[in-house]
């Protein structure tokens, strides 16, 4: 199937999202561990990549929940793939900026309703916007909430460690180099094939003027962190969510902690039982939703969330 690689006006920049459509299916959704065959309901899902990654690594996920009947929506953040730069990075790269984004994206396709599936960044971008803290007029908007790999309090030395391979981006002569790197960097991802690492290299590789290739993202995204130095402590965002969530931890992350998991269970919809917590094994940060066992966990707490 091939998606609709299409262009929004959100907040004055430009965004890049790639609408993949519901294509249906003959087969019953899978079931969500402990439960019969599930009923599959149609709806809308939007899928955030992580902080230094574009939409296409979501291309595993839409695929299979496109053929489950739901249409996939799967942006580039500002400053990522496609998406302009922002020409005021100290004031936009930063979550308050792309959460009102994100609802002027749901307003002009008028979405009324969506799930959310975000990994890392895209996880504490969909927190903040279910919680309607920032944007009022999301509240209630979105259903259910998967963090694939995020929690409302970040591990910091795995934050000092992608600042220092994001926010100066290496430089390679050829593209070879630079799958390479990307194989080095991305190892906790899991398994990915042969095929995947090209195409994760492919969709988020830019030419330099120099002729050499580098990840296509705007170093100055990085300044979040320095800038906006508590913007990943959500805990008033999650402890206000009132919608079933997902959390998927890699069973090796060293961003999101055990014991940070152990207060999620506590407080938020942790408290009102509407917490799932899974540990992905054979990943750290962050699973790649990109095999069969990943994808079904996903789809089966989205056909659960929308019955």
């Amino acid at each position: 199937m091939t998606p609709v690689s299409a262009y929004l006006t959100c907040a004055g920049r430009e965004i890049h999202y790639l609408d993949w459509p519901a294509t249906g299916s003959a087969a019953p959704a899978p079931a969500w561990p402990g439960e019969g065959v599930a009923t599959r309901s149609r709806g809308t899902v939007i899928a955030w990549h992580g902080l230094a990654r574009t939409g296409r690594d979501m291309d595993e996920l839409a695929v299979h929940l496109s053929r489950q009947g739901w249409r996939v929506i799967c942006p580039d953040t500002l400053g990522r793939g496609l998406s302009q730069w922002s020409p005021a990075p100290r004031d936009e790269y930063c979550l308050a900026f792309y959460a009102r984004q994100a609802r002027e994206l749901m307003d002009q396709l008028e979405l009324a309703t969506v799930h959310w599936v975000g990994t890392s960044m895209g996880g504490a971008i969909g927190t903040v916007c279910a919680a309607g803290l920032l944007e009022p007029s999301l509240r209630g908007r979105i259903r259910s909430l998967v963090l694939n790999d995020n929690a409302p309090e970040l591990a910091q030395p795995a934050i000092e460690r992608i600042k220092a391979y994001a926010g100066q981006p290496p430089a390679f002569v050829t593209v070879r180099e630079l799958e390479a790197f990307f194989r080095q960097v991305y190892a906790p991802y899991g398994w990915l094939s042969d095929a995947q690492w090209r195409r994760l290299t492919e969709t988020s590789t830019r030419r330099l003027p120099d002729g050499r290739v580098t990840p296509h993202y705007d170093p100055a995204m990085v300044q979040q962190f320095v800038l906006y130095p508590d913007d990943y402590r959500i805990w008033d965002h999650y402890d206000a969510l009132d919608i079933p969530v997902l959390c998927l931890r890699g069973a090796d992350s060293d961003l999101v902690l055990p014991e940070t998991v152990s207060a999620m269970v506590g407080r938020g919809p942790g408290r009102t039982g509407q917490l799932t917590v899974i540990e992905v094994p054979g990943c750290g940060h962050a699973p790649a939703l990109n095999v069969a066992a990943q994808l079904d966990l996903v789809s089966g707490f989205l056909t659960q969330s929308a019955a």
